[in-house]
């Protein structure tokens, strides 16, 4: 057996139906999946990736920003403050990518010796970077490469720079929050909590209040300039403690009146830093642990609370609690970047290629992608492509059951996770062979399905009830019936008896 064409598993088809974005419009607002098109192995040949500059659907495909991915999973996204360069994190290896958006495309790429937990900008671009380590270390990045390298007590959990005071504030699986003063180049005295283990730290970008969040499901506050402890607020008390249970995530908004605190089973309580009961209550109904909260300010000056947990991005009016809309991505999300007061979203998850996703309700675009205002307009999509459309994935067994076991180690198949890859084609054809019923099957099926349809599409005669005696209509109805019935038993009992007579006399 051989696939068509004769280019093995190199091979692309020129199948699918793939015309640009994909729309949905949750609660009625639309919001556009920038990233859809087709995607194609790495390990495509460059011979066969020459190809697809003829292939249609391959041009069609929308790329906002180009090399916007990594060869496993992206961890951390964030926008330098200037908002000219988008910093993303992946695996495997641990690696950063620096973007320039005025260009489109890729500044450079670095890697490091562990994978980063969270990383913070530290200047307007993209001059100082500090990275929080899985080892222990915080690792420090200037325009040239790696400056700086030191170790934290305890394995850190997040990072945040307090601008005020020149700290950079480490938190994780201890009570104390670490202070690493940027002027003096060292550690400072640490905060200590009430709490075993810290999950999360914010700090609010109006009067410096420090806040971090507990396994034990509280927020507790922090002054950075006298190191007292200043409020608590008990978020879940029902949480059992423990890593990654409690309080999640948190967020002071823009005024420094009001924080946001996500728990591990997917809640978001708002709270006035002057009250201990929370503003509003936002349950996810996922159960999932919160990843990420924000505020977006929208073009027309409204404010939304933008809540992300595993599997949903939530976006939600902060006075009523009302839904706005939603983005579902479809894969494990672990981070999200928002541009205020324009609608792009920018997901970095469980998934090699970045998620982009554009709602022009929320904002217009960036001035540098201006231009997806006009593709919004022509290019909408029903259906999104698979992954691999041109190939399938099949395991052992499945080789086994369609005699293909002896192209293990050709050209045919490609090897991965649990099973291969093989080309569509070179499937239906050994498919056809092994099962040479299973098109009559199929066949049969559409034949009835399509009589189904046809029957239910006949005009029938729809007898009315006479207003005047229906019930005594019905009986003599049920009455027909039933002597109908009996005519025709009487009709097959004397058919066999004529049967019985006629084997008798032979």
């Amino acid at each position: 057996m051989s696939g068509g064409g004769g280019d093995g598993l190199d091979g692309v088809g020129g199948g699918g139906g793939f015309s640009g974005l994909k729309l949905s419009a949750p609660n009625g607002v639309k919001v556009y999946q920038v990233t859809s098109g087709k995607e194609v192995p790495k390990w495509l040949s460059e011979k066969n990736a020459r190809k697809l500059r003829k292939d249609a659907d391959y041009q069609r495909r929308i790329e906002l920003i180009q090399d916007l991915e990594f060869s496993t999973a992206a961890s951390r996204v964030k926008l330098s403050p200037d908002g000219n360069f988008l910093c993303v994190t992946g695996i495997h290896p641990p690696q950063v990518k620096v973007y320039d958006l005025s260009q489109l495309s890729m500044k450079f790429e670095r890697h490091l010796d562990a994978e980063i937990v969270d990383f913070q900008i530290l200047s307007d671009d993209y001059s100082k970077l500090a990275f929080l380590c899985a080892d222990r270390s915080i690792v420090f990045h200037a325009k040239f490469g790696a400056y700086f390298k030191t170790r934290t007590p305890r394995q850190g959990r997040d990072l945040a720079y307090v601008g005020a005071t020149g700290d950079l504030v480490v938190v994780g699986s201890s009570s104390e929050v670490y202070r690493l003063n940027l002027e003096q180049g060292r550690f400072l005295a640490p905060m200590v909590a009430k709490a075993d283990g810290l999950n999360c730290v914010g700090v609010s970008p109006m009067h410096g209040l420090l806040a971090a969040g507990t396994e034990a499901g509280t927020v507790e506050c922090f002054d950075p300039r006298t190191r007292a402890p200043v409020g608590q607020l008990e978020v879940c008390a029902g949480a059992r403690g423990g890593p990654g249970q409690g309080v999640t995530a948190l967020r002071f908004d823009p005024s420094g009146m009001h924080v946001a605190a996500g728990d591990h089973e997917g809640v978001v309580r708002i709270y006035d830093l002057r009250s201990s009961r929370p503003v509003h209550v936002k349950d996810h109904m996922y159960g999932t642990p919160i990843v990420d909260l924000k505020y977006h300010t929208a073009a027309d000056g409204s404010r939304r609370v933008v809540s992300t947990d595993r599997r949903v991005i939530k976006v939600w009016e902060t006075m009523s609690g009302a839904n706005y809309t939603s983005v579902e991505p479809g894969q494990e999300i672990n981070d999200v970047c928002i541009w205020d007061r324009t609608g792009l979203i920018i997901t970095a998850m469980e998934h090699r290629v970045l998620g982009c996703y554009f709602a022009p309700s929320l904002g217009a675009a960036p001035a540098w992608c201006s231009f997806l205002e006009n593709l919004t307009e022509e290019m909408e999509e029903e259906q999104r492509p698979s992954m691999y459309d041109d190939y399938r994935f099949v395991t052992r067994e499945e080789l086994e059951r369609l005699g293909m076991s002896h192209l293990v180690g050709t050209a045919m198949l490609r090897a991965y996770m649990h099973g291969f890859f093989v080309d569509n084609r070179l499937y239906g054809k050994a498919k056809a062979i092994a099962e040479p019923f299973s098109y009559e099957k199929y066949r049969s099926q559409k034949v009835e399905e399509k009589l189904a349809a046809e029957r239910a599409t006949r005009i029938t005669v729809k007898k009315k009830a006479p207003k005047v005696n229906a019930a005594l209509v019905a009986k003599l109805e049920r009455d027909a019936v039933k002597e109908a019935g009996k005519v025709g038993d009487g009709a097959k009992k004397r058919q066999r008896r004529s049967d019985a007579d006629a084997d008798s006399d032979g």
